[in-house]
């Protein structure tokens, strides 16, 4: 379970580093505006809900791409909303600080999107369906998550190194993700369901500054339970890491990236 008091906080400290980190969520947004253009013509006086805005990244595509659109932007980190509105103006969308998965959304929107943001969710299922009785008939939810192959280098890593401390396999670092095809059962009831997939590679020095980057983007583990490990299976986690994955003098961090349209 998310604890979403923890991950606000993060948040709001990574408001001011979340933009020089934040690759992989940019290319990300990048193909899910892409989408969104091509299903719609940029005169379209489309009513836009976009979830989970953070920096306005893909909030500033928005309100260019289709400038006769009505944009609602939302999210739970004051501190993100303020960046947003730095960066396109407060007067050229709405925006909501607040959890999507507690806000009632009263009007109809024509349009629903998210990028990279229901991976934080703690009832995804009850949050689409919610979200669904807001879409007009006809409407379109696009959305990008973080799919199970995400960071498997460091969940290999970590388990091997518990497996040789502690000689138990039940433990985890971090959240599981879904698999496209768990992702895609559970919107299928929804509507027509297209998905894709996509893998991104980073690079880094070392681990520690992969860790750090995660930081830096407010991404850390924040869920309940215990948080951080012992010394003893950090190091050995490390060192595993950087025996196994790396190449030229860097380690790799695999991204999984999971596009989602779904047609009501």
């Amino acid at each position: 379970m998310i604890n979403k008091a923890l991950l606000q906080k993060r948040f709001n400290k990574a408001a001011l580093t979340y933009d020089e980190y934040a690759n992989v969520q940019k290319k990300m947004g990048d193909v899910i505006i892409q989408k969104l253009c091509q299903t719609y013509t940029s005169q379209a006086p489309l009513s836009i809900l976009e979830l989970g805005c953070g920096t306005g990244y893909v909030t500033e595509q928005l309100v260019n791409s289709f400038p006769y659109a009505f944009v609602t932007s939302v999210d739970f980190a004051p501190d993100m909303i303020e960046q947003a509105k730095k960066r396109i103006g407060a007067e050229k969308a709405v925006f909501i600080c607040g959890d999507i998965e507690q806000i009632d959304f009263s009007g109809r929107y024509d349009v629903i999107i998210s990028n990279a943001t229901f991976q934080w969710m703690n009832d995804l299922q009850g949050t689409i369906d919610r979200l669904f009785k807001s879409l007009q008939d006809n409407g379109t939810m696009m959305f990008t998550t973080f799919g199970h192959e995400t960071f498997k280098e460091l969940h290999l890593s970590f388990q091997q190194a518990v497996r040789n401390l502690v000689g138990t396999e039940d433990r985890a670092i971090g959240q599981s993700f879904f698999t496209p095809q768990q992702l895609k059962e559970l919107c299928e009831q929804y509507g027509h369901v297209s998905m894709q997939q996509a893998h991104y590679i980073e690079w880094f020095s070392t681990v520690r500054d992969f860790l750090d980057s995660v930081r830096k983007i407010g991404a850390a583990n924040s869920n309940d339970g215990i948080s951080s490990q012992s010394p003893r299976v950090f190091r050995s986690m490390i060192r595993l890491y950087e025996e196994k994955f790396q190449q030229n003098g860097c380690i790799q961090a695999t991204y999984h990236a999971l596009f989602c349209t779904i047609t009501k």
